[in-house]
């Protein structure tokens, strides 16, 4: 089955339903251009994917379909090769780099996070209250999350919008995805060589900071490059790589966490108290969107070193295994009743698990923007409702990422507070 296409985006439950009654915990499928891969469906099979980083390797050179990858592949950017990104290094080198990321993101002082959050939240809510109607996506999610993280990374709060479109461009995989990811990487390199001339407090600065104390003092921008060893010099090209990650795993998945709550808030009446006035029910949705429509779907992915057996498959030595984080969190033999799993239970996939799993600072950051972002909305804008009915609502066509195209709602009109929250 084509991981992707129309009914992939209206009903992916029931595609991957379909696809564990009759493949099992592991499922083959075909990617753009029908190159062959593993849709690992199972939560058992997923946990020990993840859990095993020498046998389900991050190492993307393993891959045994790369002679018949064409240059301009769409997902090439998902995918990569060669890319001396934290995604796809192993073992003590990897830790090193989880380690500058996330040392410079503990840094965030979670307060000033918030006021950042509710400071650039109120700014959008002020472009649209007056009007009494607004898409909540594209006027609002798809725009909060990354001008939060331009501001915590160093960039100029007016780069935001730019940084967006490259990054639904690269993670749509489609036509403009390599465009896409041209863009985001000179703006990257732009910054880093900004913060190596005149470092400031923000989480570039600290990562440069934290990356010289780990090698030898080799001067700027040298090093060993993708091979790199554990102690050699962090490259410029290792951090624009790192930045390039976090910023594709900070603004997307957040932006469809906000969009994916408000949904649910708005078309489910269990949480129709929180739309009048009340916060109880709030996590509890965010939670839920976690384990019933999780923003990230599908991760490519892990490549076996060598022939083995999983979920009673046969996997060769270079297959590639995408980690089918939806489809495990339904997983039947964990969800023997079907039922919303709320109230704090956080054995979902959404964040990853394993070496290679979403590091803890960023989980909170992520936390953070999208939980102010959603209260911002509840608070700004009452009596807020759908403007049309929720099944002609779509999703983005992406096999990577499950959003909504838009989220277009109505309330009544209000007064912008120009930057005058009490």
């Amino acid at each position: 089955m084509p991981l992707g296409g129309p009914r992939f985006q209206s009903e992916p439950d029931a595609v991957y339903r379909e696809l564990r009654q009759e493949h099992g915990a592991v499922a083959p499928v075909v990617l753009d251009g029908g190159v062959p891969a593993w849709l690992v469906l199972g939560y058992r099979e997923l946990h020990q994917v993840t859990g095993d980083p020498v046998l389900f390797s991050r190492d993307s050179e393993l891959w045994n379909q790369w002679p018949d990858i064409p240059d301009d592949w769409p997902l090439l950017p998902m995918i990569g090769r060669k890319q001396p990104s934290i995604l796809y290094t192993v073992g003590e080198r990897h830790r090193e780099r989880a380690a500058v990321i996330s040392n410079a993101l503990e840094a965030v002082d979670p307060f000033q996070l918030r006021a950042l959050a509710e400071r650039l939240a109120d700014e959008l809510i002020d472009t649209v209250c007056h009007k009494g109607e607004a898409d909540l996506v594209a006027g609002y999610a798809m725009l909060l999350p990354m001008r939060v993280l331009a501001t915590l990374f160093g960039f100029a709060e007016d780069q935001g919008p730019g940084l967006v479109g490259a990054l639904n461009d690269m993670i749509d995989g489609r036509e403009r995805a390599l465009a896409g990811q041209a863009h985001l990487a000179s703006s990257m390199a732009r910054l880093v060589a900004d913060r190596r001339a005149a470092p400031a407090d923000d989480v570039v600065s600290r990562m440069l900071a934290h990356a010289a104390d780990l090698g030898p003092d080799l001067g700027p921008g040298l090093g060993s490059g993708p091979g790199s060893r554990p102690g050699d010099e962090f490259t410029d090209e290792e951090i624009v790589q790192d930045l390039m990650v976090m910023t594709a795993a900070g603004h997307q998945p957040t932006a469809d966490w906000i969009g994916n709550s408000l949904h649910l808030m708005l078309t489910d009446d269990r949480f129709a108290a929180s739309l009048f006035g009340g916060r109880s029910s709030v996590a509890e949705a965010m939670n839920e969107v976690l384990w019933e429509d999780a923003p990230t779907q599908n991760v490519a992915g892990r490549w076996a070193s060598r022939d083995t057996r999983l979920g009673d498959r046969h996997i060769r030595a270079g297959d590639l295994l995408l980690l089918g984080l939806q489809g495990a969190n339904s997983d039947p033999r964990v969800r023997t009743h079907g039922s919303a799993l709320t109230g704090g239970n956080n054995a979902h996939f959404s964040f990853g698990h394993g070496e290679h799993r979403c590091p803890f600072p960023a989980q909170e950051v992520a936390e953070v923007i999208a939980r102010t972002g959603i209260e911002v909305v509840l608070d700004r804008l009452p009596d807020i409702d759908l403007a049309v009915p929720a099944g002609s609502l779509t999703r983005r066509p992406s096999p990577w990422l499950r959003g909504l195209t838009e989220l277009p709602v109505t309330f009544t009109p209000t007064p912008a507070l120009g930057g005058t929250r009490a």
